[in-house]
């Protein structure tokens, strides 16, 4: 089926978590055509995909692994390309109207700045993003008409509590939070905990270093700084709201009191569906929410003297500039570092501020800066860790 209803995409990060999951939402439509996609290093299952999903162009970042994709699907008319060249031009390929970002790391910022110049909408899965350059990514997108969709659960539940509402009137946006697995524990009982422990999430199924970055809370400070920039707020009017069933997956207050919520059972394939066909909403199995078995919704506030995530988000909001990239960075190469075995889980919060504290804050970084500062990051923790 690919006629005129054809809706055309192109997915960076094709076989983590958040790509597989949008190639089950294209499949179980059947009217979504895939032009092109891209993959880091799990080549087995990057070929599967392109067997059946059939794009124009594949994108493998490791150049070794492209070649070895080339060899493996020489018997189709794909072209291979690799590194930041692949991922660029998976991210302007001719007939894509939409880009899935759904690639990890500031690796997604060069091609998501291509895209839109390109004209694409862009399904936001790439936190890093908006997290260091919401600055020049939102005044670009606005300056091209184009639609920046999250994908994330807590920012497409708070995209769609203002749907039709003026978003001046917006009071408040209540990012929810499970609260990891660690929710409860003190600080003193998070220095004996193991990498299998923080990788127990109780609710979401997610890649590794999102699940360490939700134990730590620091998935929620992004989230935050991104929610700042998606939806032109202050970082005072962000507040992080522990709701441990993951239920109800973000709120919005108005300015007559009024609090609008997205509930629904936790599965991402909704806020990727969504992304995909809005402002249509299509059918989509699975489990439905039953009221009279969940009883009750329990609230909490996020215990921020134990999970430094949020407060250190927001010194580094507050500071502006550069100092987000700097947060992110250090978190990326902790939570590398802890995957690893070579830090504790704690040590992840001494690195970040360690690194906060070290940098000078450029105030309006372009993206060679912003690349510089997370260089720069990454060198004066290596230097010390």
């Amino acid at each position: 089926m690919k006629g005129k209803g054809m809706k055309k995409i192109a997915i960076l990060g094709s076989t983590g978590s958040i790509g597989t999951q949008t190639l089950e939402v294209v499949r179980e439509n059947g009217d979504i055509q895939i032009i092109a996609m891209s993959a880091g290093r799990n080549i087995e299952l990057f070929e599967k995909q392109i067997r059946e999903f059939r794009p124009k162009l594949a994108a493998v970042w490791d150049e070794e692994k492209a070649g070895e994709l080339k060899t493996r699907i020489s018997d189709l008319p794909v072209r291979v390309l690799s590194g930041m060249d692949g991922l660029l031009e998976v991210a302007v390929a001719a007939d894509a109207q939409i880009l899935v970002t759904a690639i990890v790391g500031m690796i997604g910022l060069r091609p998501t700045i291509a895209a839109i110049e390109a004209g694409k909408d862009i399904a936001l899965a790439n936190k890093e993003t908006l997290v260091t350059a919401g600055h020049l990514i939102m005044p670009l997108a606005k300056r091209r008409g184009i639609k920046i969709l999250p994908v994330d659960s807590e920012h497409s539940a708070v995209f769609q509590a203002m749907n039709g509402e003026d978003r001046g009137k917006v009071s408040r946006i209540m990012l929810t939070a499970s609260g990891g697995p660690f929710r409860g524990k003190e600080r003193e009982e998070l220095e004996a905990v193991t990498l299998e422990d923080a990788l127990k999430h109780p609710n979401w199924a997610m890649g590794a270093k999102i699940t360490i970055d939700s134990a730590t809370l620091v998935n929620k400070g992004l989230e935050m700084i991104e929610a700042k920039w998606l939806f032109g707020v202050d970082i005072e009017d962000v507040q992080v709201v522990v709701q441990p069933t993951s239920i109800i997956h973000s709120m919005v207050e108005f300015i007559d009191g009024a609090v609008m919520a997205q509930l629904g059972t936790p599965d991402m394939k909704l806020p990727i569906q969504y992304a995909l066909y809005y402002p249509e909403r299509r059918y989509l199995s699975g489990e439905r929410l039953d009221f009279y078995q969940l009883s009750q919704l329990t609230f909490e506030k996020p215990a921020a003297d134990t999970f430094l995530g949020i407060p250190l988000a927001v010194r580094a909001a507050r500071a502006g500039g550069s100092m987000a990239t700097v947060y992110n960075a250090a978190n990326e190469i902790a939570v590398a570092k802890f995957l690893k075995r070579d830090i504790g889980f704690l040590d992840i919060y001494d690195i970040i501020e360690y690194a906060m504290n070290k940098h000078t804050v450029i105030d309006h970084p372009d993206i060679d800066e912003i690349l510089a500062v997370e260089r720069t990051t990454y060198d004066w923790i290596e230097s010390r860790w």
